[in-house]
């Protein structure tokens, strides 16, 4: 039925009889009108694809779990990201590489933003604006835009609706390369700080020695060096290690690479005090001390990993000076370690003759031969298995090849992963790396992630001006040398996606003189998938904030991603050095740990001015901790925490209904002002499910002390007066 009010069509004209020159032309034309009907259609172009699909997305919030950011990047116009119901919001994507941009395309659900900019940025930190209205009219918006960015950002400053933003679509178009590198070459040679030898190459000896000589006392110098021995016998060599330098055999197996002598860390530099021997590492070397024994005696960030000591193993220095901590992995020492004045150690997944005696924190898991746990006195903490393993990637030689051993995962681990034959996992040649070398830059390292390329960090000193972006499952960063990351004007060094099988291993990040909200990121905020089969793993990273010189970053890791493994790390905000003070290298917490079922095996975490760890994640398990609270703190008021005095050193958010602790230690060192008072060192909800075993405070020559261990249970340091007496809880609640 017609409308009311719609106009009648006008009738139909009557046709008129055509001109004869008329008629021959219409003739003409319907022809070539048959004609082309035979002729093909030129093909339909697709659309292209925007940039932004699919590409890792951030957002300040989202409304609720079903309206998450990647929605927005999908190219399904059926979902959609939504945020809170406040002012200002935003949701960012990153390109992943610079692109010359041309058009941004919002579709908006029916609660949009009336005002809001669309900002272009480089590294993720500093922005420019592209396009600005206060006047948006929500539905679909084609925005005319120009420049080269990699991270696209809408930015709403003030909303339509009582409602937050919503996109069902964020669409960034224009042509992929902008300003970034052309195609990364994968492979090549490692560097000149790569020292590699054969059983028949002569000079190992001297060469070892003349880097040693640099080394031994570059507590914060520039040099890096790897020494990399080819399988066989090396036969009357004591290799001495020195800060930033990496000792490793380039067999499948240990036993592959041998050393008739020693491969040894003293303190002679420091007057026979350990507690400086930082930064340096021993793996894959089998070992027949020229004594007997030999010595190792370092403090943190110093792995012996993959390791066959044909002896014992002395942890101390000559003379039994202080050390101060380190860490055993997948190695097998025939006869006694000998921890004598060594105050933490962390043992995992080994195969020991023997250990010698406690002074305030050993621990292991998976250790054969490890003593039974008898904390508080002998003070050991012993687990039967690692509940969850996966040993670090290595390098080493197939033939003439280089390539890239990657462990497979282990669970309830007992013992070596190769004493009982070839260790299982995957070997990845190096014509799948991308082999950086001072000088690159984040860019290319980045394009070369972008092609699927893993990275393996030759030594030097790198700095990036822009985030490490590992978006790939399954890449590794593998890092020789204590390769050491530094990133400019407060960006992050480097993110993981929320992806499976990411390992990163082997390297220090030295956090710049502009803070930087994060230094490492594992997993976007809310990331939430499940990497239980395919965890990723941090082992061997180191975080340092200070110290070579100022530094500043308010939280120095986060992991967002569930089943995470920290696997040996050292956080540390410096208390000595360069640019060191309470507000010259500020730094307010060390670990942030959102994800759940995250574990944590052998975790260092020191001074930071507010808390150095926070868990706010479910079924989170930490075995061997070790910590020590700022000593720089000014006053008492300076660490005030509300009512509280003090932040505790490793707090489980009040949330949480799951976690689980054993072998952790705090102590405190307030050289400033002795008179404050920590009220703990730990702090945890009182439920049955979160649970601790071995815990200890110590007050170290009574500068500073702790009223309690934990909460408000544990007795006080106070009356140890200076004699550094150790305050325990054997089990809470």
């Amino acid at each position: 039925m017609r409308p009311a009010g719609t106009p009648l069509a006008p009738p139909p004209r009557t046709p008129t009889a055509l001109p004869r020159h008329a008629l021959v032309g219409a003739v003409v034309a319907a022809l070539l009108a048959a004609l082309l009907a035979f002729v093909p259609a030129p093909a339909a172009q697709a659309a292209p694809a925007p940039l932004s699909q699919d590409k890792p997305v951030t957002a300040s919030s989202q409304e609720h779990s079903g309206t998450p950011a990647s929605a927005a990047v999908d190219g399904d116009s059926g979902t959609r990201w939504s945020s809170a119901w406040s002012d200002p919001q935003w949701i960012r994507v990153d390109l992943g590489t610079p692109a010359s941009v041309s058009r941004v395309v919002l579709r908006w659900e029916s609660a949009y933003a009336r005002s809001y900019r669309v900002e272009f940025s480089g590294d993720g930190t500093t922005w420019t604006t592209a396009y600005t209205t206060a006047s948006g009219s929500g539905g679909t918006e084609t925005l005319a835009v120009s420049g080269t960015a990699r991270f696209v950002r809408v930015h709403g400053t003030a909303r339509a609706t009582g409602y937050g933003y919503s996109l069902w679509e964020f669409q960034v178009y224009g042509t992929p390369g902008g300003d970034g590198p052309g195609p990364v070459t994968p492979g090549g040679d490692l560097g000149p700080h790569v020292h590699v030898f054969d059983p028949s190459t002569p000079g190992l000896q001297a060469k070892l020695d003349e880097v040693f000589r640099k080394q031994e006392s570059a507590q914060f110098g520039s040099d890096r060096h790897a020494f990399l021995l080819k399988p066989g016998t090396y036969r009357g060599i004591n290799a001495q290690i020195g800060f930033y330098t990496q000792i490793a055999g380039l067999g499948l197996r240990p036993d592959d690479t041998t050393i008739d002598g020693d491969v040894t860390v003293d303190a002679g530099w420091f007057g026979g005090n350990a507690t400086q021997n930082f930064w340096r590492a021993a793996e894959n070397l089998a070992l027949n001390p020229v004594n007997g024994t030999n010595r190792w005696a370092v403090s943190q960030a110093a792995s012996f990993r993959r390791m066959h000591v044909k002896g014992g193993l002395n942890l101390a220095p000559n003379g039994y000076g202080w050390a101060s901590g380190g860490y055993i992995a997948d190695s097998k020492i025939d006869g006694q370690v000998g921890n004598y004045s060594q105050q933490q150690w962390y043992t995992r997944d080994s195969a020991i003759g023997g250990w010698s005696n406690s002074v305030w924190n050993q621990v292991f898991s998976g250790v054969e031969g490890a003593p039974a746990t008898g904390f508080p006195e002998p003070r050991y903490t012993t687990l039967d298995t690692t509940p969850v393993s996966r040993e670090k990637p290595f390098l080493y030689v197939d033939g003439d090849e280089y390539k890239v051993f990657a462990p497979a995962k282990r669970t309830h681990a007992r013992g070596t992963t190769w004493a009982n034959g070839t260790p299982q996992g995957e070997s990845i040649p190096l014509s799948r790396f991308y082999v950086v070398k001072p000088g690159a830059t984040a860019a290319t390292m980045n394009a070369a992630l972008e092609q699927g390329l893993h990275l393996l960090f030759t030594p030097g000193v790198y700095h990036v001006d822009r985030t490490i972006d590992v978006n790939r499952a399954n890449t590794i960063v593998l890092g020789l040398g204590l390769a050491t990351i530094i990133p400019d004007n407060g960006v992050t060094a480097m993110r993981v996606a929320d992806v499976d099988g990411v390992r990163l291993a082997g390297f220090l990040i030295d956090a710049g003189p502009v803070d930087s909200p994060t230094l490492l990121e594992v997993g976007p905020q809310g990331a939430s998938a499940d990497h239980a089969a395919n965890p990723t793993t941090v082992q061997d990273v180191y975080i340092r904030i200070g110290g070579a010189g100022p530094g500043r970053a308010t939280t120095s890791m986060v992991v967002n991603s569930d089943d995470t493994i920290i696997d040996h790390t050292w956080v540390w905000r410096a208390d000595h050095g360069d640019g060191v003070g309470w507000e010259t290298n500020r730094a307010d917490y060390g670990v942030r740990v959102h994800g759940d079922d995250v574990l944590a095996t052998g975790l260092f975490v020191e001074h930071f001015n507010k808390y150095d760890v926070e868990w706010y994640g479910e079924r989170g398990r930490t075995i061997f901790y070790q910590n020590e609270k700022a000593y720089d703190a000014p006053d008492q008021a300076a660490i005030q925490n509300g009512s509280t005095q003090g932040y505790a050193a490793y707090r489980v958010d009040d949330s949480v209904t799951t976690h689980e602790g054993w072998g952790m230690g705090s102590y405190c060192n307030y050289n400033v002002d002795p008179t404050i008072r920590q009220h703990h060192g730990f702090k945890a909800p009182v439920r049955p499910g979160v649970r601790f075993h071995s815990l200890l405070v110590v007050s170290l020559g009574g500068m500073g002390h702790y009223r309690h261990v934990i909460n408000d249970t544990g007795a006080s340091t106070v009356p140890s007066g200076t004699s550094t007496v150790p305050s325990t809880v054997v089990s809470y609640p």
